[in-house]
């Protein structure tokens, strides 16, 4: 009978330990953790994604929601803290948020293949005077940065189209309604078997890609794992915009 017994403490003290070693081994493998992500579509549509595949791959329990939207919805959640960590392009400083830079690049000048402009080798503000010109979402980061480099040069455009989306700008191009001056991203990205060119525009528009973070949480050790999974990403996709 105390045989019996001990049998069955020593049994429950094993099923303890070994309880506790799955709880470990869920710990360092982010069990049944949650991770809310947020973008701007390109990002969100493209590179977020794998970012998050190659990170579930290792981390499978772990539960990741992206968010897509606009720069400003992005930056309200990255600052409220309604969302972890923030993938962005920025041209700009930015206030209210941690910004962790990951990559700089610059814009590129985008139009049809058979667009006189296609002849240069690199664009100036000149080039632009009287120019059919697809702009981005008027008080956008981006419309607000390129105005200014035109409004400093005394050069005036033609404003035919506005958009919000890097796409809808690509396509507008694409189809003969102008030219324009966009992110070197969305420009790889439509311009790949597209009938569109792009070029090297002087000044330089400078783009930062980086990962935002709310102002006063300190990273955990998921969203620092999920951090470093998004700069190996980018660091082996977006080496052409290095070039």
């Amino acid at each position: 009978m105390d045989g019996s017994r001990f049998f069955q403490e020593v049994e429950k003290t094993f099923i303890g330990l070994a309880g506790l070693e799955a709880s470990a081994a869920s710990i360092r493998s982010f069990g049944m953790g949650r991770l809310s992500v947020a973008a701007m579509p390109r990002l969100a549509g493209g590179l977020l994604t794998r970012i998050a595949a190659r990170f579930k791959m290792d981390y499978p329990h772990v539960m990741i929601s992206i968010r897509s939207g606009t720069a400003s919805a992005v930056h309200d959640w990255i600052s409220s803290g309604l969302c972890d960590i923030g993938l962005a392009m920025l041209y700009g400083e930015v206030a209210g948020v941690h910004v962790e830079p990951v990559l700089r690049t610059r814009c590129v000048a985008i139009m049809p293949k058979a667009h006189r402009l296609a002849q240069k080798k690199t664009l100036r503000p000149a080039d632009f005077a009287d120019e059919a010109f697809i702009s981005f979402a008027t008080g956008s980061p981006l419309y607000d940065r390129i105005d200014a480099i035109f409004a400093q040069a005394g050069v005036a455009r033609r404003i035919v189209a506005e958009t919000d989306l890097g796409a809808s700008v690509c396509a507008l191009v694409a189809a003969g309604l102008g030219v324009s001056i966009i992110n070197p991203i969305a420009a790889h990205d439509e311009s790949s078997g597209a009938a569109l060119v792009t070029r090297p525009f002087n000044p330089i528009v400078p783009v930062t890609i980086a990962l935002l973070h709310p102002p006063h949480a300190a990273p955990g050790r998921l969203i620092d794992a999920f951090g470093e999974y998004a700069r190996k990403v980018m660091g082996a996709e977006l080496g052409y915009l290095e070039r």
